[in-house]
């Protein structure tokens, strides 16, 4: 693994959303990668010659799910959080967003940062990502950690449950696949939108303030995030088609961390990689929801650290 890149781009000149408020965490770096094609925003930091962790965040949030546990990572490791295509302020091309063809942007972002192997950490939308990711350059990862995910194929469920005890969970999934219809009825209400997932599916609803839920409702709503939020389960079933030809072609073999949480969508995050992966533990995180990383931060950096400095 080498080190950062030596030079920073103006944000003037190379960040795609401008209209969108850009935020700041002590100790990192702004920088816009061309990642083939696609322009991709990553938060860089920590120590450039440490192992290389790559932090990728899901619907409806941005790299700044991450603000709590980056800190906690800086001083062992090379931290990259990157914004997906349509996320943040990322590049949002019209079509591309089944989940094989986001992970080549992504690590091609990742190599454009000078990184050859990495971590790879991801939530939500960001697992799906970095599942197929992993089964793209498996070569190029050390290992893998997966945060309360459906993943299309793999551990998405088929249909939607109908009792409610279970349906608030998902029910989204298919009304994101209906034409038009989520894009008539949110825009404009982005804010109501991205307010009712931060806080039905957080264990404490007071997790997100006003301005964490106008922050990430505006990345929703700016430059075609709807559009691009809606593209990803639009495109499930394509990355479920082409997580299960990867799949009958080889097993994940980097060493994987499920990440739970107690009051999340996945009871058993590893028990549901397992049958694909070779190596494959878990943890449950106390006392949270879906949004772990807001919730426990500290938790999940010392897990990350835990699961990186025992292979190293």
């Amino acid at each position: 693994m080498t080190g950062p890149a030596t030079s920073t781009p103006h944000v003037s000149e190379s960040n795609p959303i401008r209209d969108l408020p850009l935020r700041h965490l002590a100790g990192f770096t702004h920088r816009w990668v061309d990642a083939d094609g696609v322009r991709l925003h990553a938060v860089e930091g920590g120590r450039p010659s440490g192992p290389a962790v790559v932090l990728l965040a899901g619907f409806p949030q941005t790299w700044w799910a991450w603000r709590k546990v980056m800190p906690g990572l800086a001083h062992r490791f090379h931290v990259i959080a990157i914004d997906l295509p349509g996320q943040g302020h990322s590049e949002r091309p019209e079509r591309g967003y089944d989940t094989h063809t986001v992970a080549a942007h992504v690590h091609a972002a990742v190599k454009a940062l000078g990184v050859s192997t990495y971590w790879l950490v991801a939530h939500d939308i960001g697992a799906w990502v970095a599942f197929s990711l992993a089964l793209k350059y498996q070569s190029r990862l050390r290992g893998l950690a997966l945060l309360d995910a459906g993943i299309p194929g793999i551990t998405l469920p088929d249909a939607i449950p109908t009792d409610p005890e279970q349906a608030w969970k998902t029910w989204h999934f298919a009304f994101h696949l209906v034409p038009d219809l989520p894009e008539t009825l949110l825009a404009g209400r982005e804010r109501e939108y991205v307010g009712w997932f931060l806080k039905a599916k957080a264990l404490s609803s007071d997790t997100f303030d006003d301005a964490e839920i106008e922050q990430y409702a505006a990345s929703v709503a700016a430059g075609g995030g709807l559009r691009a939020s809606l593209a990803y389960y639009r495109d499930a079933a394509e990355s479920a088609q082409k997580n299960h030809e990867a799949l009958e072609q080889q097993r994940l073999t980097v060493p994987i961390l499920g990440i739970s949480s107690s009051h999340g969508s996945i009871p058993d995050m590893a028990a549901s990689i397992g049958p694909w992966a070779d190596h494959a533990t878990g943890i449950v995180v106390p006392d949270a929801g879906h949004f772990i990383p807001d919730e426990q931060p500290d938790a999940v950096a010392a897990a990350l650290t835990d699961f990186i400095t025992e292979d190293d």
